[in-house]
């Protein structure tokens, strides 16, 4: 029998199927130990199938029910009513069909899920620190109001990823949020090498009620500390280790 699947959920999306799969009840071994569910990393195929599978069980629906995208960092957003035909570039996706399986994968970046109960619309964007700058979170509400939901009813949940005790950064990466908005600053505090430390779940927090939700939270849960639970490149890079697995976060209708 395999180890028991952890899934976190937020009571905020209450009555609305969806889970941050930690790391743990997966096939994968070494490096990837756990639930790895990207195919981008150099795990074998079969183990990561196996995973996937065994998520879209955990979430009731078959394999071919689960939507993903190729994520490339940008503010993009593909709105699907079913599996697609071929990949497609994209860091966020939205549905208003009961059944379809959305999913992001996430190592450190932010995994957001949305849902706006009433108009039956949900949603689910990777959103790093470019694609939180560039506006996926926006686009994805913008793209949720295209298929009849309405940003006031509409909640979002950031899942596990890197806190800003563990997000050392460069002065110029910070220079690209100044350059934006002067306000940013205050997502941002100096570390004790002297360099710039990133709140990327305020900043996404900040994004998301700006764009006008209706309510807007994170899990509180850091990718990069601890390290039995969760994935992260960051962490990865640290060690020197070749590769890292990705957390998969789901929701459906």
């Amino acid at each position: 029998m395999p180890t028991t699947l952890e899934i976190l959920t937020s009571p905020a999306l209450n009555g609305v199927a969806h889970g941050f799969f930690t790391r743990k009840g997966g096939a994968s071994s070494g490096v990837f130990q756990g639930l790895n569910c990207g195919h981008g990393s150099s795990d074998l195929t079969d183990a990561v199938n196996v995973n996937r599978d065994r998520v879209a069980a955990a979430m009731g629906v078959t394999p071919e029910a689960m939507v993903g995208v190729h994520q490339i960092h940008s503010a993009d957003v593909l709105s699907v009513t079913g599996p697609l035909d071929a990949p497609v570039q994209a860091d966020a996706l939205v549905t208003a069909t009961p059944g379809v399986l959305l999913t992001v994968l996430t190592a450190d970046c932010q995994p957001v899920l949305f849902a706006d109960r009433q108009a039956g619309v949900v949603g689910a964007a990777h959103a790093g620190w470019r694609g939180a700058l560039e506006g996926v979170l926006e686009a994805t509400v913008e793209a949720m109001e295209a298929l009849g939901a309405e940003r006031a009813n509409i909640t979002a949940v950031i899942g596990p990823c890197i806190s800003q005790r563990a997000y050392e950064v460069g002065h110029d990466f910070m220079e690209n949020f100044l350059v934006e908005d002067p306000d940013y600053g205050r997502f941002f505090s100096g570390g004790p090498a002297g360099k710039p430390m990133f709140d990327l779940p305020a900043f996404g927090l900040h994004r998301l009620r700006e764009a006008g939700v209706g309510e807007a939270e994170w899990t509180r849960h850091c990718t990069y500390s601890d390290s039995e639970r969760f994935y992260s490149y960051r962490r990865t890079t640290h060690a020197g280790e070749a590769d890292y697995g990705r957390l998969i976060s789901t929701i459906r209708l």
